[in-house]
């Protein structure tokens, strides 16, 4: 989760200053998230706009590429950033793409999240999507101001982040899209192509809720990003 409160490096990765309350300072992160937002919804809007998924998974590629090398909002520590040429990603494989349905017959389940200076974090659990070959993974929704759909998945693949990557985060502009019908069942586009690191994967300073226990699959999933 990009929290304004726990990107604590200046702007221009000098050294950690102050506390995440000091005014000029935070209001300074806050404007650099809100345009790392922007840009991240602008990307996934395009994303969905593009008829062929190969192409749209390579648009996306770029577009985070451009994110983690130039923004000042990139996770990327300094050091990592000087020798940055790109985030690695596996080929797109498109048997991994699919359109499922929102189970929303189970439990309204809450997970809370201790975040550090943001405090708790609750998100609860609103349905079940069933990704073939994959299992059940639990549909989340983060509770709070403005709310949004929330998604991760963890795996065993050794080439992956540990503590899981996110398949959707609308709140932060990270959705592929689904269709609501009149009736109220819902279905989603999941592809697992498009599964990305969290930050705190690049920069421990990045306060992140980490995939839980009904968002653990077995397989490994050769897809979406890498670690470096």
């Amino acid at each position: 989760m990009r929290s304004p409160g726990r990107l604590w490096r200046q702007l221009n990765d000098g050294p950690y200053v102050g506390t995440p309350c000091h005014s000029a300072y935070s209001s300074a992160v806050s404007l650099a998230v809100l345009d790392w937002r922007r840009r991240v919804a602008a990307l996934y809007t395009e994303v969905r706009a593009t008829d062929d998924p190969a192409t749209a998974h390579t648009i996306w590629r770029h577009g985070r590429d451009r994110l983690f090398a130039d923004h000042p909002a990139s996770p990327l520590l300094a050091v990592d950033r000087a020798a940055f040429a790109g985030l690695r990603y596996a080929p797109y494989d498109p048997t991994l793409r699919f359109t499922v349905d929102v189970d929303t017959t189970g439990p309204a389940v809450h997970l809370e999240v201790p975040t550090g200076t943001d405090g708790i974090v609750t998100f609860r659990r609103v349905g079940q999507v069933q990704i073939p070959g994959f299992g059940n993974l639990d549909v989340w929704w983060l509770l709070g101001y403005g709310g949004g759909l929330f998604l991760p998945v963890k795996d065993p693949n050794p080439e992956t982040y540990g503590g899981g990557r996110y398949l959707l985060d609308t709140a932060k502009g990270a959705d592929l899209g689904g269709h609501l019908d009149p009736n109220g069942t819902a279905t989603l586009l999941i592809d697992l192509n498009f599964a990305y690191n969290p930050s705190c994967a690049y920069d421990p300073a990045w306060a992140c809720p980490l995939a839980p226990l009904g968002n653990t699959v077995d397989r490994t999933i050769t897809a979406g990003e890498l670690t470096l």
